[in-house]
């Protein structure tokens, strides 16, 4: 019952939420739940290297299974391995992070903290869930808040924005859907049909002339919500609309959800029409890797250049798991986590610079290294982590994608795998060129040089991330150990 913990508290925290009078006790209760979710996420870390040592070696620890629904054989049923753990701890830092980014959410902060703490049960569901009926319930309550918290708390065209993402995203939910109807009805050749994922991987056999129609809209479904080209459009106007919190929630977690279940899903239930049809995809994600990258160098918004580099980094993570081996999937939850982190940290380095100079322009930013050297110096990290800078999450979590990637031994993968390494140098030209714009040369508006660098509660929500990022670049093995120990299905 330790993974429903990860649910209830939230639901324990919506229900908290409802007497505050006033933002300071918002805040409390804010950190406090959020606070008891990264203790959850720890907790569970060291229970499952327990587990394992004492000598468990079931696919699916800590599972826990409750019919739901008897008519249709939906069960309420949980389980975690390596993955999920460290999807589950990604989640809860980034949450944690994320309040303290929030401290001054206005108007309405009680309103706001409820609807993320709704966002958040989603997510913390989705990665716990073995039925793929649950699965999708906890989807879709990760993806509903999101209309409101950019509508009613989001900047710019906010309005178009929220519709925008809604639709798409609720567009790629019916491919999804139908895609999950089509596993669940040939789930069993003797009628006995179900939605756990483990039963179908380890029993059922979907025929490829099923998989085939059913892979392209599993995959296609999750794929929307993972930036996938050319369906990632609300990715760019959603990041840049939203409020802080929001955008990191949304590019460090909600993103991961896309990677998470086509590995889950697609991958894992249709194999056979994977290997046949991960061409196609393979393309897509190629394009998305590039055009993220060079769609960056192109604008001048800070929102918008970490949106379309976010596309081009959750293009890598499909790309990897298209691959299908061992070394290519440790690469992609790798670059998940690294991922979620750093743009985590970039779009709240981004909210605390326009708390200040209340733009986003580059062009209308300079000399901030002198004025607000602890961001700037912050700023500074997460670029180089981006770039792929060795020491940093970035680094281990690429550099793992392209070797995994080259050993695919057909010559069609290894060409697209050096098309997504160029990417790499875009990357470095819009990080260098938004660090040296920003950060340094003469300062563009006089009244910046009245400007306060970051308060204690900023210094937090930013070490935090710091410390995460440099720490799986130094110490990368327990991360790869963890999740190889989840892949041994993978070819």
């Amino acid at each position: 019952m330790i993974l429903s913990l990860f649910v209830l508290v939230p639901v324990l925290m919506l229900i908290a939420f409802l007497p505050c009078r006033n933002i300071r006790q918002v805040r409390t209760v804010g950190v406090i739940g959020a606070t008891i979710e990264v203790l959850l996420a720890l907790g569970l870390l060291f229970l499952f290297y327990h587990e394992r040592s004492a000598g468990n070696t079931a696919e699916m620890l800590f599972t826990f299974d409750a019919v739901w629904y008897a008519t249709l054989n939906i069960h309420y049923a949980v389980g975690v391995d390596g993955i999920s753990v460290l999807m589950l701890l990604l989640t809860s830092i980034i949450i944690f992070t994320g309040t303290f980014a929030s401290w001054n959410m206005d108007p309405l902060p009680k309103n706001f903290f409820m609807w993320l703490t709704l966002l958040s049960i989603g997510v913390y569901g989705f990665f716990i869930s073995l039925d793929m009926f649950t699965m999708f319930f906890f989807y879709e309550i990760a993806l509903i808040p999101m209309y409101l918290l950019i509508g009613l708390w989001g900047t710019g065209k906010k309005e178009y924005s929220a519709m925008k993402l809604t639709l798409m995203l609720m567009g790629g939910s019916a491919f999804l859907f139908v895609g999950i109807l089509g596993i669940y009805f040939h789930s069993s050749p003797t009628g006995d049909y179900t939605f756990n994922i483990l039963s179908i991987a380890q029993n059922a056999s979907i025929p490829l002339s099923t998989q085939y129609w059913i892979f392209p809209l599993t995959f296609l479904g999750f794929g929307v919500l993972g930036a996938l080209f050319p369906f990632h459009t609300w990715s760019p106007d959603g990041h840049a609309s939203a409020p802080t919190a929001v955008s990191m929630l949304h590019a460090g977690v909600l993103m991961k959800l896309g990677g998470y279940g086509c590995f889950r899903i697609a991958m894992r239930l249709m194999p056979e029409a994977a290997a046949e049809l991960s061409w196609i995809f393979i393309i897509l994600t190629g394009i998305s890797v590039i055009y993220g990258a060079l769609g960056a160098i192109s604008q001048t918004d800070l929102k918008y250049i970490n949106a379309y580099s976010s596309v081009s980094h959750c293009g890598l993570v499909l790309f990897a798991i298209l691959m299908w081996n061992t070394t290519a999937m440790t690469g992609a939850v790798m670059q998940m986590i690294s991922h979620g982190l750093m743009t985590a940290l970039f779009f709240a380095l981004i909210g605390m610079i326009y708390g200040r100079t209340h733009t986003r322009d580059i062009r209308a930013m300079g000399g901030l290294m002198k004025i607000l050297p602890f961001l700037s110096v912050c700023y500074v990290i997460a670029g180089l982590a981006s770039l792929g800078l060795p020491g940093l999450s970035g680094f281990v979590a690429e550099m793992t994608i392209f070797i995994g990637a080259f050993e695919h031994n057909e010559l069609f993968y290894r060409i697209f795998t050096i098309i997504a390494v160029s990417s790499i140098v875009a990357t470095a030209v819009y990080i260098l060129k938004v660090v040296g714009k920003i950060l340094f040369g003469p300062v563009q508006d006089p009244h910046h040089l009245e400007l306060t660098d970051a308060t204690w509660y900023e210094k937090m929500a930013t070490i935090a991330l710091i410390a995460c990022v440099a720490g799986i670049g130094l110490f990368p093995g327990w991360l790869s150990n963890l999740i190889a120990d989840s892949l041994g299905f993978v070819q």
